[in-house]
């Protein structure tokens, strides 16, 4: 009886140290959301985003701010800023979509990327504007690595907007 229960003992300890092992260290940057492992990748930022993305943030762009969420199938690329909304828009036609920018009804927030940011998902905001784009469909070489990108410009007072950006 003492042999078991010492069986059990270490069994219940070697269980309790494999899951403190495989909890990983940096308990703030891994989230499991829907079945899905992610974690944010702590030294990239609006400049990696925009890199990627093959976007250029404007010159007269404020609230600049990007993030890579590392992902194990693909990482998911945000950047995010405010300017003109002439240049949104023109930001947006640059990507290439077969659509033009419309507002999207019934979208539901998905996750919390933009929201790592400290930004509403963009797709809950009443008005915001999307577009869609497959570069590799357009034949935009300039984002051949980019497999999807989505821009959404949400107009705000005085002839600004934000625009985000969220590509695989």
């Amino acid at each position: 009886m003492t042999i078991r229960r010492g069986a059990h003992m270490l069994a219940a300890l070697t269980t309790a140290l494999l899951l403190v092992s495989c909890s990983g260290g940096d308990q703030g940057a891994r989230r499991v959301t829907e079945g899905r492992d992610y974690q944010w990748d702590k030294k990239a930022g609006a400049l990696d985003a925009s890199a990627f993305m093959n976007v250029a943030v404007p010159e007269d762009a404020t609230q600049i701010k990007g993030a890579i969420q590392l992902n194990p199938q693909e990482d998911v690329y945000l950047l995010t800023f405010v300017t003109s909304e002439k240049t949104a828009e023109g930001i947006a036609q640059d990507l290439r979509s077969e659509e033009p920018l419309r507002v999207r009804k019934g979208d539901s927030a998905e996750g919390e990327r933009f929201g790592h940011l400290g930004l509403p998902e963009p797709q809950t905001l009443k008005g915001a504007r999307w577009a869609g784009v497959c570069p590799p469909c357009v034949n935009d070489h300039r984002r051949k690595k980019v497999q999807w990108i989505d821009v959404y410009v949400d107009t705000l007072e005085g002839d600004r907007a934000r625009v985000y950006l969220q590509a695989f």
